[in-house]
């Protein structure tokens, strides 16, 4: 068996409460990497250290429980991870916020609600982890985008647009950061069956069950995804083994923008 793919490296994780940032912390521990997760949910934040550390008795896990539009609390979510882990050598924007408003009645609040989250909430964490990653030579940021970033679809227009944004800005920054060695990419998931998606269903009283059976004709596969099978696609992504590539997308969605 190799070495773990991250053993030695940094990573910072927004929205690692839950879902796909949790799952994505499970994988990044399991490749050797230390971990400073970042949510707004304390109590979610507390359930994912557990389990990393249930999981891994020797990982290295840090926490804070900050919201991502909150540039004071990025800068200091960064200086602790660079405190407690000497370096910082991976950032994942994962944290998200979403909207149901149809684009015609959403207010102006909403609208500025979830860029501040979407958007502004990785601009506030790249602002205080590039210079670190720069340090490194060869620092990675991942931003989770969505699939809906590149299709269309009616009822999430606030949500989709701030995704097709994060496109736009992975592509800015790899850009203006190729010549501080910093890649910078875009995962688009699909639709993954997270614990918000079943806490969703369960307010309604829909089952597990019920909701797996939703997806059977959205994809090309036919199913969900787990919170892992988008987890492995950033770390290829953040790793070494993504060594050349920057500013580009990867949709992992069974096949769903192409439907």
């Amino acid at each position: 068996m190799g070495q773990p793919r991250l053993q030695g490296q940094v990573a910072l994780i927004t929205g690692a409460g839950s879902g796909i940032g949790a799952a994505t912390a499970h994988v990044f521990c399991q490749e050797g990497a230390a971990v400073f997760l970042v949510d707004a949910d304390a109590q979610g934040l507390t359930r994912t250290h557990q389990a990393l550390l249930q999981a891994f008795p020797n990982a290295q896990v840090r926490c804070l429980a900050a919201d991502v539009t909150d540039r004071a609390l990025a800068l200091q979510a960064v200086d602790d991870c660079v405190a407690a882990f000497a370096g910082l050598d991976i950032l994942v924007n994962n944290a998200a916020m979403r909207n149901y408003s149809p684009a015609a009645e959403a207010t102006s609040a909403e609208w500025l609600a979830i860029v501040g989250v979407n958007l502004v909430g990785i601009t506030n964490y790249c602002h205080a982890a590039l210079p670190h990653l720069r340090s490194t030579g060869h620092g990675s940021i991942v931003n989770v985008s969505s699939c809906y970033a590149v299709k269309g679809r009616k009822g999430m227009a606030l949500y989709d647009a701030t995704k097709a944004a994060q496109l736009a800005l992975t592509r800015s920054l790899a850009c203006e950061e190729a010549a501080h060695g910093v890649r910078v990419n875009a995962v688009c998931p699909g639709s993954t069956l997270t614990d918000f998606h079943v806490a969703r269903a369960q307010k309604i009283g829909k089952s597990v069950e019920q909701l797996k059976t939703e997806r059977k004709d959205s994809s090309l596969l036919g199913r969900w995804a787990t919170p892992e099978e988008i987890a492995w696609p950033i770390l290829w992504m953040a790793s070494s083994e993504g060594s050349f590539i920057t500013g580009s997308t990867l949709v992992v969605d069974g096949g769903l923008h192409i439907v």
